[in-house]
């Protein structure tokens, strides 16, 4: 993992890796994430929520990240949640998610978690593979269901 570095995504640079994020997104447009974005990396709430980038050194553009955030969970206490995991390299990007997921472990110690759970929407992945070698393991299964916006018009008030 020579010469990559990650660190939190300073919220003015939100907008410099929507291109990253559309990898893992791809329906996401530019002012949803830069909402969520800016929110999600203020430093004032990097003990409860944020972004890591890896960034491959002398290049400043990052290459990859993750999205996380610290839930309370009733069997395990804090719990570390990360999503949204994108690594990107032209040559190879396995060493980018293998920098992401050692600072995946070290941000859950300094953030105090008792567990980490990482959310993948592709079992079959190269994520889901290289997490799973670095001993996340399935946990239950996640379900999901899209709601429609409703055709009927919203009561009078």
């Amino acid at each position: 993992m020579s010469g990559l570095s990650c660190h939190p995504l300073p919220p003015e640079q939100a907008s410099a890796v929507f291109p990253l994020v559309r990898e893992a997104i791809p329906g996401l447009n530019l002012r949803a994430w830069l909402r969520f974005a800016r929110r999600a990396a203020d430093p004032k709430r990097a003990g409860r929520e944020g972004i890591i980038v890896v960034v491959r050194a002398p290049r400043t553009m990052p290459c990859g990240l993750f999205v996380y955030r610290k839930e309370a969970e009733l069997g395990h206490g804090s719990v570390l949640v990360a999503e949204h995991f994108v690594a990107v390299d032209l040559l190879d990007s396995e060493p980018v998610m293998q920098a992401l997921i050692a600072e995946l472990d070290l941000l859950a110690k300094r953030l105090c978690c008792g567990a980490i759970r990482t959310m993948v929407l592709n079992p079959t992945s190269s994520t889901a593979a290289q997490l799973a070698n670095a001993g996340h393991r399935p946990a239950g299964s996640s379900l999901w269901k899209d709601i429609l916006p409703s055709q009927d018009k919203p009561p009078p008030r």
